[in-house]
């Protein structure tokens, strides 16, 4: 056991006054010193509420994380593993040594890793240390999900249908699918947050899907138990917080909507539903809350339910834990939910214990930074060499982030990929939905690929802003993938009069004189999304000074005039003011049609990049005369990668289906790679014979790096 030396960083974490809930409420005492069995942001999350509480705090840290903000934040740091969860953050042995080293009285777990292992709950009891969640009866009863069907159902709760035993196999999984009806959910018995969990609506995908689940779920949560059950067409997920004590009070909060998903992961969430009634809302709490008494729950838990069109709902399974996207339920509420766990743990009763005193305060949005590729879903990693987070913008405390790390932190390919919970407040959802627009459009990240373009995306969406939204959501409005914003007739004269104005900027500073001309004329060439690729939108902006000379510094004013090549968009005329520090990144935009922000990325040899909309764009600038000589240059060759199998993350190669000399079908499987706690297969590109396989079980590998090769055509 190392403890480690508490170094602080120099880099400046942006942060902002905790009073998304209220000053602290707690005046007695509960626990002098408390251990934080995670990492990242919920080990940043808990560290605050300690604080409040004036509780000391102990991090423990894997080799990856030595120099990682929850280390520097917490009061003690004791090393307990190299960075392989199985072998630190999941290592029973070494966190109860630095228990025991450092003294706490009690345990946090945050979420995952071991927040939802009773048989942790169990060692820390017989060790006398106080575990703030749930007793081990309760944990073992509503964490395996096989079981807290079948309790739900003994406590009057609606289930789905499906099968409350052990699945043996993947043949017995093929017969209980056949009885059940297709589609069909596969999902860890173990577990949350997505893994583990397949949909199958054919024989062929229930063995496919059971393999991947299974493998998935012992990976995550050393359990590879799996339950099936029938998968709910076009449903919403809804879920409703509990917090207990020990003294039989149960309280229910109002609910969160987590519909949007990738691979059966939250990706944005709000409180409350646009869904719900009244009537409905308080029939799930009251349910929620008749399952929770059944089992003696105390601590924080959340009761997750399916919902149809017809506000029918479905128990879904209970987390016994925080969750994640516990932050909007604070903004709606003002509970600290850590708060009132740490409370519960320590044997004091709630904050309030009268369910007629829990209101709905405004509304409030989540949206859950990742550090992935928004098109594929894959995550990427490395340096953050840039990194901004978005301040509060209407009122104080509007916007809320729950991160874990700052400008030169590092993203590691053993764990989850989230960088941030970007949480917005308004009085109602609109404002809430402007807010977090802002915050996205203002939110710098460099370093590794994000999805803020597919958040900033969805959240501006029409559909999202009437409400009409399911699980199936992003599948729907990206098939195939999403790409970035495709330009509109708005947003396309928007981005070329910004970009236009932003070069006339650029070409003064460099010269450093205030223009000789206060009119200019370029030749733009904006990426537009086309199904067969991205095509370049031509757009002829002329420009002029409304004021005599250009300001250097902050605001300048345009007339501006554009017209698009193709035809499709009509000619316009606009006034444009445009604000730009020197040496920032943001630039606020005042349009005809409305305020917003660009960031200016990085200048390219021939105009630069910008993030418009939350999309990257790599502009073209030119003068008129360099876009005539242009047609004249020949498009360079793309590489052949059509017989190519390529890692698309770094990560572990789990399993190889293929050798030297066999013949494969387009599609079939060649190789199995996991990141961050989720598996991915790869396909063969096209049919043909395997030529070469550079990697096998066990080998790490690093993104874009050649895995099967197969034969010539």
């Amino acid at each position: 056991m190392h403890r480690f030396p508490l170094i602080r960083s120099r880099w400046l974490h942006t942060t902002r006054p905790a009073q998304y809930f209220g000053p602290c409420k707690t005046t007695e005492k509960t626990f002098d010193k408390i251990l934080i069995a995670n990492r990242g942001e919920i080990a940043c999350r808990v560290i605050r509420t300690a604080k409040r509480m004036g509780i000391k705090t102990v991090a423990i840290y894997s080799d990856a994380d030595a120099n990682s903000l929850f280390v520097q934040q917490a009061d003690e740091a004791y090393r307990v593993g190299p960075a392989p969860t199985s072998q630190s953050y999941l290592n029973m042995d070494a966190i109860l040594d630095a228990i025991k080293a450092s003294g706490a009285q009690a345990v946090h777990p945050g979420y995952g890793f071991l927040s939802e292992n009773s048989g942790f709950v169990k060692r820390l009891d017989e060790a006398g240390v106080a575990f703030i969640g749930p007793k081990e009866y309760a944990m073992a009863a509503m964490g395996d999900k096989i079981q807290s069907k079948i309790i739900a159902k003994k406590a009057g709760v609606n289930t789905i249908p499906g099968y409350d035993g052990v699945v043996r196999d993947a043949e017995h999984a093929v017969e209980i699918a056949a009885d059940i009806g297709y589609p069909v959910m596969l999902k860890a018995s173990a577990g949350g947050g997505g893994k583990g969990m397949r949909i199958a609506r054919t024989a062929h995908e229930v063995r496919e899907g059971f393999k991947l689940a299974s493998d998935e779920a012992q990976s995550s949560f050393g359990d590879n138990r799996i339950l099936v059950e029938r998968f709910i067409e076009e449903p919403r997920h809804i879920e409703i917080q509990i917090i207990a004590d020990n003294n039989g009070n149960i309280l229910w909060l109002p609910e969160r909507e987590c519909s949007i998903q990738r691979r059966n992961q939250k990706v944005i969430e709000e409180a409350p539903s646009t869904h719900l009634d009244a009537q409905t809302r308080r029939k799930m709490g009251e349910q929620a809350v008749a399952l929770a008494r059944n089992v003696g729950y105390n601590s924080a838990g959340t009761v997750e339910f399916l919902v149809d069109k017809q506000r029918n709902f479905y128990f879904l399974e209970m987390n016994t834990r925080l969750q994640v996207e516990h932050p909007i339920t604070e903004y709606i509420t003002g509970f600290d939910l850590v708060e009132e766990m740490i409370r519960s743990a320590s044997g004091l009763e709630l904050t309030t214990t009268d369910q007629s005193k829990v209101e709905i305060n405004g509304w409030a949005i989540e949206s859950r930074v990742y550090a992935e590729d928004p098109e594929k879903y894959l995550p990427s990693i490395g340096t953050l060499s840039k990194y901004v987070e978005p301040r509060s913008w209407k009122t104080e405390n509007d916007v809320r982030c729950d991160s874990g790390i700052n400008e030169g932190s590092e993203i590691s390919m053993y764990y989850d990929p989230m960088i941030c919970k970007l949480s917005t407040h308004g009085p109602t959802r609109a404002d809430a939905i402007a807010t977090m627009n802002h915050a996205l459009d203002q939110y710098l990240i460099k370093g590794v690929t994000h999805n803020i373009p597919l958040l900033r995306d969805v959240v501006s969406s029409s559909d999202f802003a009437s409400g009409r939204i399911t699980t199936a959501f992003l599948a729907d409005h990206y098939p195939h993938g999403f790409k970035g914003h495709k330009l509109t007739s708005e947003t396309a004269e928007q981005l070329a009069t910004t970009s236009a104005a932003l070069q006339f900027i650029r070409q003064a500073r460099e010269s450093y004189i205030h223009v000789a001309s206060r009119s200019a004329s370029y030749v733009l060439l904006l990426p537009q999304l086309q199904p067969d690729g991205v095509h370049k939108l031509e757009a002829r902006v002329t420009l002029t000074l409304d004021s005599e000379t250009v300001s250097l510094q902050g605001a300048n004013t345009f007339t501006v005039s554009t017209e698009f090549t193709n035809g499709e968009y009509a000619p316009t005329t606009n006034t444009l003011k445009v604000v730009w520090d020197v040496d920032m990144p943001f630039v606020e935009i005042k349009h005809a049609s409305g305020d917003l922000t660009v960031q200016f990325l990085d200048p390219l040899p021939l105009g630069f990049r910008v993030q418009f909309l939350g999309t990257k764009f790599d502009i073209d600038v030119l003068l008129p005369r360099q876009r005539e000589l242009m047609r004249f240059m020949k498009e360079r060759e793309r590489l052949d990668t059509s017989k190519l199998v390529l890692s698309p993350m770094p990560g572990t190669i789990v399993s190889v289906a293929v050798k030297p000399g066999d013949v494969v079908a387009e599609g079939a499987e060649v190789a199995v790679v996991e990141a961050m706690k989720m598996q991915n297969v790869l396909r063969a590109p096209r049919a043909g014979t395997v030529k070469a396989v550079h990697v096998q079980p066990g080998s790490t590998v690093s993104g874009d790096d050649i895995m099967v090769e197969l034969e010539d055509e």
